[in-house]
């Protein structure tokens, strides 16, 4: 498992501006089904029923989650004659998915055992 290094890190300051919509994006991204649905969606594109099936969340809140992140810009849609299909539009968004999921693989992997 790769966590990313300190060179990684933001290569300058940031101001109050990016803290604040990072601190946004980041609340967006702290809830568990639409974390799941993102996930789903860095494998390729899909359609409200396919997400679903894949995070196990009514599909009205599904719906909802996802209504939240096309107003953030954080999936795109198109449409496929009746049906919604939706992506993620950014590389970036996908590789922040990724290293949430790496860390919380990494923190797992290193609990202490209890007897």
């Amino acid at each position: 498992m790769h966590l990313s290094s300190a060179n990684d890190a933001h290569p300058r300051n940031p101001g109050e501006e990016q803290f604040a919509l990072a601190a946004e994006l980041l609340a967006l991204l702290g809830d568990r089904t639409r974390l799941t649905l993102l996930h789903a969606l860095t494998g390729g594109e899909a359609d409200v029923s396919t997400l679903t099936e894949i995070c196990g969340a009514a599909r009205p809140a599904v719906s909802q989650h996802l209504a939240r992140l096309r107003l953030a810009g954080l999936v795109a849609t198109r449409k496929e004659g009746r049906r919604v299909v939706y992506s993620l539009p950014d590389g970036h968004l996908r590789r922040v998915v990724a290293e949430a999921l790496n860390l919380a693989d990494h923190r797992l992997s290193n609990r202490p055992a209890h007897d």
